[in-house]
């Protein structure tokens, strides 16, 4: 069993200008065999379509024409002229005009409910557009980095008080610069009484 996804691949149908060809000719041949060939047309209809009503069709046009070829067989002679005789043209003609005019409505419309299924297919199948083939580019949204959110500002912490540096007791201090300051003052007066008494003895 085939699953339901897989559907049957739909065939490209032929041109139209052979299709009409084909049409052309089938009616001909029913036309010019006087209709008793009508039933080819709706034969070739029946292939085509493979519709259980089109083979139907093509049956009842057969036993037609044969019934009429007997109508017209059992009259004597050439005289058509007869109730028998009437009744086997027309069936023949009106078996025929039927087939022609069923022949190419039900061609025309199978002919296009296929070329409309080929062109579903393949809208189906085809591949996506890439925007690099077509050489338009998308607009581009960049995508925020992780860390791009700003923090939020905390409560400032406390700072621990800097302690002060030990001060050194000031009398101590005071006392050593007064101590530097009198032995600079003896210094200095040495000093001064060796420079009077150069000057006194050199008078």
């Amino acid at each position: 069993m085939q699953g339901q996804g897989h559907a049957q691949p739909v065939q490209r149908p032929p041109h139209d200008a052979v299709l009409v060809l084909l049409r052309v000719v089938f009616v001909a041949l029913g036309v010019f065999s006087a209709g008793f060939l009508a039933w080819a047309m709706l034969l070739r209809l029946a292939v085509v379509t493979r519709r259980p009503v089109d083979i139907g069709v093509m049956v009842a046009a057969v036993a037609a024409d044969v019934l009429s070829i007997v109508l017209l067989g059992s009259e004597p002679g050439d005289d058509v002229h007869t109730p028998g005789g009437y009744l086997g043209i027309t069936l023949l003609f009106g078996t025929l005009l039927g087939a022609v005019v069923y022949y190419l409505v039900a061609d025309v419309r199978h002919f296009q409910r296929q070329r409309e299924a080929y062109a579903a297919q393949r809208y189906a199948y085809a591949p996506p557009v890439s925007p690099y083939t077509t050489g338009t580019m998308p607009p581009h949204t960049p995508a925020p980095p992780a860390h791009s959110v700003p923090p939020v500002p905390g409560p400032p912490l406390a700072q621990p008080p800097i302690p002060a540096p030990p001060q050194r007791p000031a009398p101590a201090r005071i006392e050593q610069v007064r101590a530097e300051l009198d032995e600079l003052s003896d210094y200095l007066r040495k000093h001064d009484g060796h420079r009077e008494g150069d000057h006194e003895g050199g008078r």
